[in-house]
């Protein structure tokens, strides 16, 4: 797979340039069934509910159209991706104030955590589109999280479920060694764990 360095200042530190999209995740390529599929808001939150498929690509949707970044170092310019606003589907849910931070609960038992206020942005998606087509599965489709600021693990693929919860609790990667924050710009690629951390 073609890696190339940059001195692009748009490009964060520590970072190469690809044309392809590498294929990174924990577990197997699920199979998707539409007529079972839900996407659940649960925890701390007022109205908890859960969405089908075609019910997520019924909300108005949204694109963005920017650059991502993985932890393994590679970098891919000027994406688009299209999918419902996740700051919609929280005025839905409700968040109680004592909600803080986000779980992403995906397929293969994978999580990850955000604080609440990080997702809020603009550029912050249920992603279903890529590039004009819909979601491939060993992208994450055909649903995803998108949280573009951050590298991309904290971006879940196989979304099924996003609690609201009032204390943090480390996902995945977090739990095995990678940085809380996940900030490129920050290099926080790992945290520094204990010896004894298994």
């Amino acid at each position: 797979m073609p890696f190339f360095k940059s001195n692009d200042p748009s490009i964060p530190p520590g970072q190469t340039l690809t044309k392809q999209f590498p294929v990174l995740h924990v577990g197997d390529v699920p199979r998707f069934d539409p007529a079972t599929w839900r996407l659940r808001f649960y925890g701390l939150v007022e109205n908890p509910y859960e969405l089908s498929f075609d019910e997520l690509r019924a909300e108005p949707s949204a694109e963005w159209r920017g650059d991502i970044h993985c932890v393994t170092r590679w970098s891919k310019q000027d994406t688009l991706w299209r999918g419902t606003p996740f700051k919609r589907l929280v005025e839905r849910a409700k968040p109680k104030p004592e909600a803080k931070f986000v779980i992403q609960h995906a397929d293969n038992a994978y999580t990850t955590n955000l604080p609440l206020a990080a997702m809020l942005g603009d550029d912050v998606l249920v992603a279903w589109e890529f590039d004009g087509s819909a979601l491939e599965p060993i992208h994450g489709g055909p649903v995803r999280m998108l949280v573009p600021k951050l590298y991309f693990w904290k971006s879940a693929k196989w979304i099924n479920a996003l609690e609201f919860a009032a204390e943090d609790r480390p996902g995945f990667w977090e739990q095995r060694g990678y940085h809380n924050d996940a900030d490129p710009w920050k290099e926080q690629r790992y945290s520094d764990l204990p010896s004894w951390f298994g």
